[in-house]
């Protein structure tokens, strides 16, 4: 079966590109000099991959990636995909081939999995706080560099959204590019004679005053109101009257969400969905 989860894509080549340069870290000049010294070059082995905690999957084809990357002929035999819930205590794969290789990428493929699922489990319970709700809870650029595009896939894996994958695929003017391009009006103006037909424009803002502005103006798709109330989000709410998408972000945690959410705003960004999770407990068990 695929392991990947049916709601999100993760390129080939990222899961290529990541899974080499993990084990090259990992692997250095001399390669895993203990499983060298210790353990027969044709000895074979069979291990289980396990969830010691509950959670949702994500990752899962990398510790495949990774274990084929030292040996192309060891065979897995998944029991799990990403996207999935497991209880703790299964068994998500059987691994079967070299010892050797097997024990060269265990630690690998155990961090990108523990680490993936951690992100994965934490947006599923975002999610599920908040499904009362119209809003749907999106991930931010506040992301491990080099591992973007895995975080962004493991948030869809635990049933979020994704914001922008950087600075070239969508334009988000911040306080900041407000304050040098010399106010609200200009900056929005600047940005519409810039923007393709297919580019939206996203606007912060940190008033109910500015918010009024920005719908004065009118060339914004839509508003980010950052740090507000829950009252003042309800005016907000009221205020754009579905003229603009709002997405909601400040600070936003697990036991804050369903209260934003309840007042109307269609988005929740948080960076917490990549930037503060728990390591999801996985384990690779030896069945020789």
């Amino acid at each position: 079966m695929s392991l990947l989860c049916p709601d999100g894509f993760l390129s080939p080549l990222e899961i290529e590109a990541a899974v080499t340069a993990a084990l090259a870290e990992d692997l250095g000049r001399a390669g895993d000099i203990t499983s060298i010294a210790t353990i027969p070059e044709d000895l074979q082995g069979r291990a289980e991959l396990v969830a010691r905690d509950g959670g949702v999957m994500s990752g899962l084809p990398l510790v495949e990636a990774a274990f084929h990357r030292l040996s192309p002929e060891i065979a897995i035999a998944a029991h799990a995909r990403d996207g999935a819930a497991v209880e703790g205590g299964a068994t998500l794969m059987t691994i079967s081939g070299n010892a050797r290789a097997i024990l060269g990428a265990e630690r690998v493929a155990l961090n990108f999995l523990g680490h993936l699922s951690g992100i994965a489990t934490t947006t599923a319970a975002f999610v599920a706080r908040i499904s009362h709700t119209k809003a749907r809870i999106v991930c931010t650029r506040k992301t491990t560099p080099g591992l973007r595009a895995l975080e962004k896939y493991a948030v869809r894996c635990g049933g979020g959204s994704n914001h922008r994958f950087g600075l070239d695929d969508a334009i988000l003017i911040k306080d900041n590019h407000i304050a040098v391009a010399g106010g609200i009006e200009a900056v929005l103006k600047r940005a519409k004679n810039a923007a393709g037909h297919l580019v939206k424009i996203e606007i912060e803002v940190d008033s109910l005053d500015q918010l009024r502005e920005v719908l004065d103006v009118g060339l914004a798709d839509v508003v980010l109101i950052d740090n507000f109330d829950l009252e003042s989000m309800r005016k907000a709410v009221a205020m754009v009257a579905g003229r603009l998408v709002i997405e909601a972000s400040g600070g936003i945690t697990l036991e804050s969400a369903a209260a934003i959410a309840e007042t109307g705003v269609d988005y929740l960004s948080s960076g917490a969905l990549t930037h503060s999770v728990k390591n999801l407990d996985v384990g690779l068990d030896i069945a020789m």
